[in-house]
């Protein structure tokens, strides 16, 4: 075990890097307005959610993979509604259900945003190869549904000690 742990040593360190990088960077704030966006990010955070869905989501779909609870996300879709970026659809396996997808001028105002980031990206990571970004985007999609999951159980532990 002690080997596992002089590995993850810098696992840590290189995280807050990571995040005070996009911080100080000011990453949200410079894309929404190179790409004319006028959100929050909450907001902007639903958009990106169902762009990468395969599916219109329900409410608490979008909650979950947001980390929020149910009503925080319920808000940010209503206020999404008012300004037509998103719509509520009937479930095709529930006819009582309203699943969320992006309006086509949701989904034109998400693909800026998005080419705006993914063009920053991939200036930063050019000299890499193909392979590498691959590589980097899986290994890091992992570690975070793994992370969460972890720190879910963790909590849910804690909790039920309580």
């Amino acid at each position: 075990m002690m080997a596992d742990n002089d590995v993850l040593m810098g696992l840590l360190p290189a995280m807050n890097r990571l995040s005070g990088t996009l911080s100080r960077g000011q990453l949200f704030e410079r894309a929404t307005a190179t790409a004319g966006v006028t959100l929050d990010r909450p907001a902007v955070t639903v958009l990106v959610i169902l762009n990468a869905a395969d599916r219109p989501l329900r409410v608490g779909e979008i909650a979950q993979r947001m980390q929020v609870a149910g009503p925080h996300a319920t808000r940010q879709i209503h206020g999404l509604e008012q300004r037509a970026l998103v719509e509520r659809v009937a479930d095709p396996d529930d006819q009582r259900a309203r699943l969320i997808t992006l309006t086509a001028p949701g989904q034109q105002l998400v693909d800026r945003y998005l080419r705006v980031i993914n063009g920053w990206f991939g200036e930063a990571l050019s000299a890499w190869s193909d392979p590498d970004r691959r590589e980097l985007v899986r290994l890091l999609g992992r570690m975070v549904d793994d992370l969460s999951a972890h720190l879910d159980s963790v909590a849910r532990d804690n909790h039920t000690v309580e």
